[in-house]
């Protein structure tokens, strides 16, 4: 099948400072994929550079089977909606939405139909005659996604468009922008520092980081099994609990050994044969049993710190030996700063990495 977008070997340098390095990744039609990582790590150069907006230094890229390397933006077939709503503040949002409309020379009929259709799609019809001043920031982002839906093509580009919302907003509008998605088919191409976003609009999502990609996978495959430390670290909230260790060969199998803990990994899915050696072991807030002992897990006992109400669920942080881990549990359980507890780790859920801080 052909590739909507398709980056080969995208190198992009400014002088001898490289930003991103060899870059190459294919996007499959009618696929939301999102670009994910710290401030800096080269997603919206790449979109840019998708997009046409940003000077490469070599290599290629393809829309719609077409290579559009050195065509301007216009002829690229894209919209783009940026992080800024970048309206005219004296034109209604009907003049923002047929503006481009009206440049490239379509007919007045033809404009007005694809108003109507996009006004509706994004609950606009109401809003048509209103100035940009005169819309909450909610509306003012529907807009400019609005005039980027207009263009009816099949590659849409977005570059941070909800993070000058309130967090209300966002999640409306990151409700929205899934219906869209699925309304519409399109492809759509989507850079956040957001990982909230990034897990809950994605088909795949690549994180990306000093602009290479760390992992390219669905956000349960990057949630679950993150490919890597820097991955499994940025990934979830709180972030993964880290303990380093070693693991040793046994005559009854391996083993994760750690100051005060002896793990049997016969439950972990290990991707290549066991080698002895360092290891860093990662598990997830919420894969610590409260009542670990009980179900014979292997326990780490510790004394709660701090307790943080979430509403439906709590994050429990207790010490463990010289580090502070977190534990995710019901809402309703009642635990209190320095009580005892032993929770237990599920091996089969957690996470093991090796020296090279890649998954084993």
């Amino acid at each position: 099948m052909q590739s909507a977008v398709s980056v080969k070997d995208l190198k992009i340098a400014y002088g001898d400072h490289t930003v991103i390095e060899k870059l190459s990744i294919d996007i499959a039609p009618r696929e939301f994929l999102v670009l994910l990582g710290p401030s800096g790590c080269g997603k919206s150069t790449l979109l840019n550079a998708i997009a046409g907006l940003q000077d490469i230094t070599s290599g290629e890229v393809w829309i719609s089977g077409k290579n559009v390397t050195w065509e301007e933006p216009k002829d690229r077939g894209i919209g783009m909606v940026f992080q800024s709503y970048a309206l005219y503040p004296r034109m209604t949002v009907r003049k923002n939405l047929s503006f481009g409309l009206r440049v490239a020379g379509l007919p007045k009929a033809e404009i007005e139909a694809r108003i109507g259709r996009t006004a509706a799609l994004l609950q606009l019809d109401k809003l048509l005659d209103r100035r940009p001043a005169e819309l909450s920031g909610g509306q003012r982002q529907r807009v400019a996604i609005g005039r980027a839906l207009v263009r009816q093509v099949d590659v849409f580009l977005f570059d941070e468009p909800l993070s000058n919302l309130d967090a209300k907003l966002r999640n409306e509008l990151r409700v929205e922008i899934k219906k869209l998605h699925q309304s519409l088919g399109n492809t759509m191409i989507y850079v956040t520092h957001d990982q909230v976003e990034a897990l809950t609009l994605a088909d795949r999502i690549a994180i990306m980081k000093d602009g290479v990609i760390q992992q390219l996978a669905s956000p349960s495959e990057i949630y679950h099994r993150p490919a890597s430390l820097f991955v499994a670290g940025f990934i979830g909230a709180p972030a993964m609990n880290f303990i380093e260790g070693s693991i040793e060969l046994k005559d009854d199998g391996p083993a994760f050994v750690s100051k005060g803990l002896n793990v049997d990994l016969a439950g972990y899915a290990f991707q290549a044969p066991p080698r002895g050696g360092p290891a860093t072991l990662g598990f997830r807030p919420e894969h610590i049993a409260l009542d670990g002992a009980a179900k014979g897990l292997p326990t780490l006992i510790g004394r709660v710190s701090v307790v943080e109400p979430m509403g439906a669920d709590a994050v429990v942080w207790f010490d463990w030996a010289d580090r502070s881990l977190s534990l995710r549990v019901m809402g309703d359980v009642a635990l209190q700063p320095n009580e005892d507890i032993a929770p237990g780790l599920d091996i089969a859920k957690a996470s093991l990495f090796g020296a090279d801080g890649l998954r084993l």
